[in-house]
């Protein structure tokens, strides 16, 4: 059974981060699945570098998993492979642009206020400060994603139980039988899949003939590259990426910020210094009345806020592991893989690891992501900002110094969006939609846990870290996290 028994009962990606720093290893792990099944775990840069970029299409996703989901959200950017991935990728390229980015914000900003005054309202009427992380936080994230993606107010903040909300999760909420199925998708033949039902079709009645707006999907209309099937495809996987995965890195932000509360007020003084008094106030008024001229620039200049977002992402990659197999005898690091071998990416292992990290690696610090005040960039931070460009401190990171944790010398130590032409299409929009929910929640909250959270004595034991259980599934979530909030002195204009 080789490590089956304990894949299947750890969070993914957790025995591989053990595995990093405990074990001597040349890049690479070699270590055994269900029936002995052989997988190669790529961890060091140089290999990272090769799986990633240099040879980035002699691996491509296992084709049961390919079938199987492409049952659900149709063969789109995430699926495609080859020839078509790289046609799909350059048409889509100009919606992700960062002119196109910054448009977005003032949405980002106006959910992320809605976010806030429902809950506050909520609260008011519920007498109840003890709040569902997961809840609230995947209400506002589809809101975005449906404002962002085919330009439709989802109103799921307000309504959760409207028509397009519960459409989705008919769709994508995952269930003992989907896991399951999950499961036997690597045992069972691709055509069994085909007689399953499509739940794409119920996507596609409901969901198109949307009116069109400046958004994602009407920017691959006016490309003219994509059949009505392949836009609701990569609708489909819109969706289902962009909501699942910020959802988590939120909930994930939301912990740290209640172990964290001298974090908080440091964020909420950057807030106060940076973002125009205007779109701080007056939360009972719709946000789209003094949120549509919210630029960019008001929360990417709060350094802090940013190098938060970051480590957030660092420490709890949304999406902990995924799988490559080879399409052909290749190589890695000279180290022949021959054509069918599985191979494992773990950003929740590679950024963790203190080879790449430092001795530190597992703590939470944003200061790693901060310039001393005194540092000017130097040809080795260009680089990385070239490789890294969702990351705004990346073009003026200093090599790493682990006495300062200024950050990686390798832009392979931060795996959260991979890297490469199959990199995350989407990493400046997922950065900015964080940066605008955890702007709006600290400005409007101080947040405690609800309960006391037990420490691990190295942070990770037993299927948890810091303290928290780590629920997997489509993304990696903090288990029943529910927190205690009051609302920040000097806001009762909020609500």
């Amino acid at each position: 059974m080789g490590h089956f028994f304990r894949i299947i009962t750890e969070p993914q990606g957790q025995p591989i981060r053990q595995w990093i720093n405990g074990t001597p290893h040349n890049g690479l792990f070699r270590y055994l699945d269900f029936f002995n099944s052989e997988r190669i775990a790529v961890v060091g840069s140089k290999a990272l570098a090769e799986v990633l970029v240099h040879r980035a299409y002699d691996f491509v996703k296992p084709p049961q998993f390919v079938t199987g989901i492409g049952s659900i959200l149709g063969v789109g950017l995430f699926l495609a492979e080859g020839e078509e991935h790289k046609r799909q990728r350059r048409k889509l390229l100009p919606a992700f642009s960062y002119r196109n980015i910054k448009d977005l914000y003032p949405a980002f900003w106006s959910k992320s206020q809605e976010l806030v005054h429902c809950l506050a309202k909520h609260i008011e009427a519920t007498g109840d400060a003890h709040v569902d992380i997961d809840d609230w936080v995947s209400r506002a994230t589809l809101d975005i994603i449906g404002l962002a993606t085919f330009g439709h107010n989802l109103e799921t903040i307000i309504h959760p139980s409207g028509l397009l909300a519960q459409t989705y999760r008919k769709i994508l909420s995952p269930n003992r039988w989907s896991q399951l199925l999950g499961f036997l998708s690597f045992f069972l033949p691709p055509w069994f899949w085909w007689l399953l039902p499509q739940r794409s079709e119920l996507a596609t009645r409901n969901i198109r003939g949307l009116p069109a707006k400046r958004d994602i999907l009407s920017i691959a209309i006016a490309s003219g590259a994509f059949s009505d099937e392949d836009l609701v495809n990569q609708l489909m996987t819109f969706l289902a990426a962009g909501h699942e995965t910020t959802t988590a890195a939120m909930s994930w932000s939301v912990y740290e910020l209640c172990r964290n509360p001298t974090i908080q007020h440091r964020i909420r003084k950057e807030i106060r210094a940076n973002i125009p008094a205007q779109y701080l106030i007056n939360m009972t008024r719709s946000p789209s009345e003094h949120s549509e001229d919210f630029q960019a620039t008001d929360i990417d200049r709060c350094s802090y806020l940013q190098a938060f977002c970051s480590e957030v992402l660092r420490l709890y990659p949304p999406i902990p592991l995924t799988m490559r197999v080879a399409a052909r005898d290749t190589s890695i690091t000279g180290t022949f893989i021959p054509k069918g071998t599985t191979i494992i990416l773990s950003p929740w292992a590679v950024n963790t690891s203190i080879e790449l990290w430092g001795e530190d690696a597992h703590l939470f610090q944003p200061e790693r992501w901060l310039l001393p005040p005194t540092t000017t960039p130097t040809p080795d931070t260009a680089r990385i900002a070239r490789l890294n460009p969702g990351c705004p401190a990346a073009a003026k990171r200093p090599p790493l110094d682990r006495q300062r944790s200024t950050g990686p010398e390798t832009p392979y130590a931060f795996l959260t969006f991979l890297h490469g032409p199959r990199s995350c299409i989407g990493q400046s929009f997922a950065r900015a939609e964080l940066a605008c929910l955890v702007a709006a929640w600290v400005w409007g909250f101080e947040t405690g846990f609800a309960r006391e959270v037990e420490e691990g004595v190295d942070g990770e034991k037993d299927g948890y870290v810091n303290g928290v259980e780590v629920v997997t599934g489509i993304s990696a979530r903090p288990g029943g996290l529910k927190v205690r909030v009051k609302k920040v002195e000097g806001s009762s204009d909020w609500v």
